[in-house]
């Protein structure tokens, strides 16, 4: 399923991450995805009923690891 949400919105979002990097659609591996990848640090922050879930806890690194080590 794509990714919806509003481009107006998606200019505005930024990682809640030091650098404050711009967020693109999908994932590195799936641009489909339902999720949002920081486009400095890499991390990959679900998007659950069209809703962006920006918490670090919630991101997964980008070595496939949560931000809380799990």
């Amino acid at each position: 399923m794509a990714l919806k949400l509003d481009a107006q919105l998606l200019e505005i979002l930024a990682c809640p991450s030091p650098d404050h990097a711009p967020l693109r659609p999908g994932t590195p591996d799936d641009h489909e995805a339902e999720a949002l990848t920081c486009t400095e640090c890499g991390r990959v922050f679900p998007v659950r009923d069209g809703i962006p879930v920006l918490l670090l806890d919630e991101a997964t690194e980008p070595d496939g690891r949560h931000a809380d080590g799990s």
